[in-house]
């Protein structure tokens, strides 16, 4: 797509940090913006923001991990622009908890924004892109922790499934003309830290003092630490924009992490070395 101007984009968690950044650098190439936000004070700031920079922009408030207000936001979407060219399936909260802390509603809540989401996103979305015949983008907001498990968090879990989504879904929708990428940042300047200011009530125990996915103090001020020397929002934006123009099948954000992903890969081949020249009963 490597004109942009005058086509249509919904971006979800589009209020703040990346969401936000992609929106902006969207707007700036031309595009015409539907933004989707849990939290509405912070949408109407953001849309206010980008109208007073002349963007064509509107906004839907939607809780993204139920797929029946995601189907609402289609509406909204369709009744305000008519047509869809890009879909940003962005929204994502940074919870669960290691091994020993799980608890239920806390999966449930990492996998329905994180994962579920992408999904309905597709499903309800998509066709949408596909009607309007001119094909189109799908951009899947992964992370770096999509291909490096640092913990046994919901978090990583989800972001393996949004990277194996997107991927598989490059494969089958390039023939209909649509591009899939996915953006697997590393840290960012987001309020990720503070994800559990949006968690919907039905995953709150009303007895407990923190949100039932609330991260430990320690991993707190580690996250904390790692998104203040985290990446401009706005750059990741661009690299997103570029990543549409070019039809890029990962967007990263920086190099950080490049030499864990190549160990990583290693540790994958070694496991086929092991069993080289042996042949299989079958």
């Amino acid at each position: 797509m490597k004109d942009l101007a005058g086509k249509t984009a919904f971006v979800t968690g589009a209020a703040s940090g990346i969401g936000l950044g992609i929106a902006t650098a969207l707007t700036q190439a031309g595009v015409k913006a539907m933004l989707c936000d849990i939290d509405e004070a912070a949408l109407t700031e953001a849309v206010a923001g980008l109208r007073r920079a002349g963007a064509d922009v509107d906004g839907v408030q939607a809780d993204v991990s139920l797929k029946s207000e995601l189907e609402r936001a289609a509406e909204a979407t369709v009744a305000r622009y008519g047509t869809l060219h890009i879909l940003v399936n962005n929204a994502g909260v940074g919870a669960g908890g290691r091994y020993g802390a799980w608890t239920d509603a806390a999966w449930e809540w990492v996998i329905g924004v994180n994962l579920m989401s992408v999904i309905w996103g597709i499903q309800t979305f998509g066709p949408l892109i596909e009607k309007q015949g001119g094909g189109g983008h799908i951009v899947n907001t992964a992370s770096i922790a999509g291909l490096l498990s640092a913990a046994s968090s919901p978090y990583s879990v989800t972001k393996y499934g949004v990277v194996a989504l997107s991927e598989a879904l490059r494969r089958e929708l390039a023939p209909r003309g649509i591009g899939v990428s996915v953006l697997c940042p590393g840290p960012v300047r987001t309020r990720i830290a503070e994800s559990a200011r949006n968690m919907p009530s039905r995953f709150r125990d009303p007895a407990a003092e923190t949100p039932v996915a609330a991260p430990t103090s320690v991993e707190l001020d580690t996250l904390r630490g790692m998104i203040d020397g985290g990446v401009d929002p706005i750059y990741v934006g661009e690299l997103v924009r570029e990543g549409i123009e070019n039809d890029w099948a990962y967007i990263f954000t920086d190099l950080d992490f490049e030499p864990w992903v190549e160990a990583r890969f290693a540790a994958i081949k070694d496991g086929f070395d092991r069993i080289r020249g042996r042949v299989p009963r079958r």
